[in-house]
């Protein structure tokens, strides 16, 4: 990632929204809100932000199938701008996330990770819907703890 980085921790206000392209890439509309609290003349006040991101590929389709409204979730990504011209020939501008990773947060939950066959190739993988399984792969050996009970693992 380069440039402009954010994390960004909230509360998902829909499922996410997943459409594919007409080449057939997923695409998932996320929206969430973020609640800042802080102190002011000694009483609490609370602001609610809203934000929109957009993952592709597989971890749209990865989010879509394991994210709910509600969800507490943790986003890290890139700001965008996108402008455009409406039909009265106004112009509009928002910022939006465009998702790196995004995943539930566990502070005061309990998450599954179920890891997904990856398919196709690079950091783009090929969609899920269709296409062949990928191959199984032995269990890793498992690695006998000598630590004891009381001993640092470094």
């Amino acid at each position: 990632m380069s440039g402009n980085s954010v994390t960004l921790v909230g509360n998902l206000v829909d499922d996410p929204e997943l459409r594919f392209t007409p080449s057939g890439a997923a695409m998932a509309k996320i929206r969430f809100a973020v609640n800042r609290r802080y102190q002011s003349n000694n009483e609490w006040q609370e602001e609610t932000s809203f934000f929109t991101g957009t993952c592709w590929r597989e971890m749209a389709e990865n989010a879509a199938e394991s994210l709910t409204k509600g969800m507490r979730v943790i986003v890290t990504g890139r700001l965008e701008q996108r402008t455009w011209e409406t039909p009265d020939g106004d112009k509009r501008s928002v910022v939006e996330v465009r998702i790196d990773e995004i995943g539930p947060s566990v502070r005061w939950a309990t998450a599954v990770v179920t890891r997904t066959p990856r398919q196709g190739g690079g950091d783009f993988g090929g969609s899920s819907r269709g296409g062949s399984q990928a191959p199984s792969m032995p269990a890793a050996p498992v690695v006998k703890n000598d630590f004891g009970p009381d001993e640092a693992p470094f």
